[in-house]
């Protein structure tokens, strides 16, 4: 029915169009005709005056009669009449044209009407459950020679696929198909991600990218774009603007694409209608899955721990670098905890082993603060013992090396005298000026020997300090004059200079053994566990301490700095 209403259309255009075909055809040979005539009469009048005399001159028989002589004013007249014919042809023939581009507006004004009753009547044979739910997807194009190409797109990441109760590998695909108006598939993508790039808002933007792009590239420039994610349907049309910076930046350079196009219309369908791109990225995940758990099936293999001696997943080892020496993590954490407890450097738990461990290579298997604390005992490390120097201000205690510290007389607007310059220098964190010499806040107008002379102490603790180390039987290194308390453990102590000695008599330490007759150990500072299980520690003055909690590194770390004085835990 709806292809007679059609035929009927077409040939009523077809009518339409011959009779204004006919009309301009008349009347363009009516003009040609009196066009000849006028010509054919000016020649006339121009020959009929000298035709006598010409003729007896030459000679011309009696026999032949000339046309009599008109008169000027019927030549006028003649002239006027045909200059009158034609102005009405050239009139005639501008009324043709008009009649031509009235009868092209009248074709297109049928075909239109034409195409709006075949497709209301389509629409009026939709069933109502399907109008309520479809109604506003359908249509009909009226220009068929410019057809537009359908977007449809999807990001999905693997958190949607994989069970709750398997391992999350962490990878996502990205979905485009473009389809012409008869619903061909005339390009397909699919692209691996990775899942960390965002969520779906973000990976649905980066296929839309694609596909913007790819319809670009092959030259189309009418499209319609789909999808079934309201809140970017939004994001399209400028309703909802995104608060995150990359995202914004991401829809930003969907728009700056979509200018690009003569035509785009952004269209908000049911999840089912984009059911094809959504079966093409879960198949691009469930390949990235299934290669993961192939690699991991080969990972599967376990190997035996050196220090703990458990065997241990294969993913879980770590490969010391520079010496390939392999421990799992929970040993190789434990390690680095220790060493970094008491203020040293961590180097391959492998014995005899001297390569030290990189921050870089460290970060697998410990925690941020770790790391940080690390980071800064490289700090110090770099420093040699003789050249380190702590900013006096409680407040600041900044660690620096003498060729750090800023010297007074390298600034320019500095008005401390030649002879400040010898021993005044400034921190180079908090730019407070203190002595080098005598390790304190500067003394102005006063000599280091006056100084010491009327403050014995140069901190008002140092007194106190000093009586406490004594009575607690604390010792000083004797190599850069730190302070250490034997906390537990045996008798061999090692500063965080490095230097080893005998926490009963001070003497040093060489190649790992002891050059005195002192007891290595006593049994009051070793660690024991109680009948509950929880660690038990003797120390030195016959206190006992329950410690229910060794795993809290912030517990742990007794290393601290203080007005220029620094403790350090012994150890084993």
């Amino acid at each position: 029915m709806a292809d007679d209403y059609e035929l009927a259309a077409l040939h009523e255009q077809v009518a339409l169009a011959s009779s204004a075909a006919v009309s301009a055809s008349d009347l363009d040979l009516a003009f040609q005709l009196q066009v000849s005539e006028a010509i054919e009469a000016s020649l006339r009048a121009n020959n009929s005056n000298p035709s006598t005399s010409t003729a007896a001159a030459a000679g011309i028989s009696p026999s032949f009669q000339p046309a009599p002589e008109l008169e000027s004013s019927d030549v006028a007249y003649a002239l006027a009449v045909h200059a009158a014919d034609l102005a009405r042809a050239e009139e005639d023939r501008r009324d043709a044209q008009g009649c031509r581009a009235a009868h092209a507006q009248a074709a297109a004004a049928v075909r239109v009407a034409a195409h709006d009753a075949v497709f209301a009547r389509e629409l009026a044979a939709i069933p109502e459950g399907q109008w309520a739910r479809d109604g506003d997807n359908f249509e009909r194009p009226l220009d068929p020679s410019r057809p537009l190409f359908r977007v449809l797109f999807k990001g999905l990441s693997s958190r949607g696929v994989v069970g709750p109760r398997d391992r999350d590998p962490g990878v996502a695909a990205l979905a485009v198909a473009l389809c012409n108006h008869q619903g061909n598939v005339v390009l397909r993508i699919q692209k691996p991600v990775e899942a960390s790039v965002g969520g779906r808002m973000t990976l649905d933007v980066m296929a839309l990218t694609e596909g913007l792009q790819a319809a670009l590239g092959l030259g189309i420039r009418s499209i319609k774009i789909v999808t079934d994610y309201r809140v970017l349907h939004n994001h399209l049309l400028g309703m909802w603007h995104p608060t995150q910076k990359k995202l914004a930046d991401m829809v930003d350079q969907v728009l700056s694409l979509r200018k690009k196009f003569e035509q785009c219309e952004i269209l908000l369908v049911e999840p089912r209608q984009v059911d094809y791109v959504m079966k093409l990225a879960r198949e691009s995940v469930e390949s990235q899955l299934a290669k993961a758990i192939t690699v991991n099936a080969g990972m599967g293999m376990r190997e035996n721990c050196a220090i703990c001696l458990e065997d241990t997943d294969v993913s879980k080892i770590h490969a010391v670098e520079g010496c390939a020496h392999r421990f799992c993590f929970s040993c190789m954490k434990e390690h680095v905890k220790v060493k970094l407890l008491h203020g040293m450097l961590p180097a391959c738990p492998q014995d005899g082993c001297t390569k030290q461990l990189s921050v870089e290579g460290s970060k697998v298997f410990l925690s941020p603060r770790l790391l940080g604390i690390m980071v800064q005992r490289i700090r110090e490390g770099q420093i040699p013992p003789a050249q380190k120097i702590y900013c006096p201000y409680p407040k600041c205690s900044a660690l620096m090396a003498l060729s750090e510290v800023i010297h007074p007389m390298q600034e320019s607007s500095s008005k401390h005298t030649v002879a400040d310059a010898a021993t005044l220098r400034k921190c180079v964190k908090c730019r407070g000026s203190f002595c080098i010499s005598c390790k304190v806040p500067w003394h102005d107008r006063m000599t280091c020997l006056d100084y010491k002379r009327m403050h014995p102490h140069a901190h008002s603790g140092d007194a106190k300090l000093e009586s406490l180390a004594e009575h607690r039987r604390w010792r000083k290194c004797t190599k850069c004059k730190h302070i250490i308390e034997l906390a537990e453990g045996c008798y061999h102590m090692t500063c965080v200079c490095g230097y080893e000695f005998c926490y009963t008599c001070g003497k040093e330490w060489k190649n790992k053994k002891q050059t005195c007759s002192c007891l290595l150990w006593d049994e009051r500072n070793l660690i024991r566990n109680d009948i509950r299980g929880n660690v038990v520690r003797d120390d030195v003055r016959g206190n006992i301490d329950v410690d229910e909690d060794e795993d809290d590194y912030d517990e742990e770390d007794d290393y601290y700095v203080q007005e220029g004085l620094h403790y350090n835990q012994g150890f084993r």
